[in-house]
């Protein structure tokens, strides 16, 4: 798209010139589900600062010209990975304690949808949802699963990746978990679409991206589907990145950064085939790029 980094919500001076190119209003580790924990800024706090810069624009630009650019505007909601990484470890969440996983998917969607529908009740005409990705293949998983933890129950799936390739297991219970969100969330997404005909809402498929990433890496460049560039001990799942100087020396190589989260290359290659179908075909009904342009009913 050719913009710059987009600053964080809390660097923002308080007036629309900084807003020109966008406005980030994510947190590392953000939850859908409000998490209790300081420093992190879940679903609902994104939402309200969001109305903040809403109102902002309209105080500084005047009612028509303010929704003009809201309704021209891109807003991007990529949650729901920390969610389920903090439900599948007891030690980290009680949510696991109150809620079947079924129950606990569906108010994750439920959550998103809610949102969708407020950032639509506020002129927001053009929405992006990403799905999660493979939780169930990340070196944490994997690490837990190989010392033999019980709390995840793990069946393995298997995926030859072909010929000159490489070969992993999945833990896929975990993988099931993520697949029934991102069936449910897009599901609900579409029918929005519907609710909504003045609106364009996509949904970004990340979880088959990255799988067929995983089991053809050689394809796209990469080498190492199961192992963290950033961490030690099995699959570099048993102690996290805890300072630069742990990363290996061939990042570009790697599907995994850390625990759970991809590398930068990976991250750019599901990026570029969010925005324009290539090389990974992601996005429904939909690319970002098409998002990007004039729409008119």
């Amino acid at each position: 798209m050719g913009l710059p980094r987009i600053p964080a919500f809390h660097a923002d001076n308080g007036t629309i010139e900084g807003l020109e190119n966008g406005i980030n209003f994510g947190s590392t580790q953000a939850t859908i589900l409000s998490s209790g924990r300081l420093g992190f800024q879940g679903l609902n706090q994104q939402l309200r600062q969001a109305y903040e810069t809403l109102q902002l624009l309209q105080l500084q630009l005047g009612q028509e010209k303010a929704q003009e650019v809201i309704e021209s505007s891109v807003f991007y909601l990529s949650l729901g990975k920390d969610d389920y990484i903090n439900f599948l470890h007891p030690d980290s969440s009680g949510a696991r304690h109150r809620f079947s996983k079924e129950v606990f998917t569906q108010i994750l969607v439920n959550q998103m949808i809610r949102v969708v529908k407020d950032l639509y009740n506020a002129n927001v005409k053009k929405i992006v949802c990403m799905g999660i990705g493979p939780l169930g293949c990340a070196p944490r998983t994997l690490w837990e699963s190989s010392r033999g933890n019980d709390s995840h129950h793990p069946s393995h799936t298997s995926s030859n990746s072909g010929a000159g390739s490489g070969w992993q297991d999945c833990m896929e219970d975990v993988n099931d978990l993520v697949l029934e969100y991102n069936a449910l969330l897009s599901e609900r997404l579409l029918d929005l679409n519907f609710e909504f005909p003045d609106a364009q809402i996509i949904f970004c498929d990340v979880y088959q991206a990255m799988m067929d990433i995983i089991s053809f890496p050689r394809r796209y460049g990469f080498e190492n589907v199961n192992r963290s560039c950033c961490g030690s001990g099995r699959y570099g799942g048993m102690v996290g990145c805890q300072a630069i100087e742990m990363a290996c020396d061939e990042p570009l190589t790697h599907v995994w950064w850390d625990f759970h989260n991809p590398t930068q290359a990976v991250h750019s290659l599901l990026a570029e085939s969010a925005w324009s179908s290539k090389p990974l075909d992601i996005c429904r009904p939909i690319s970002i790029e098409r998002l990007s342009v004039p729409y008119s009913v």
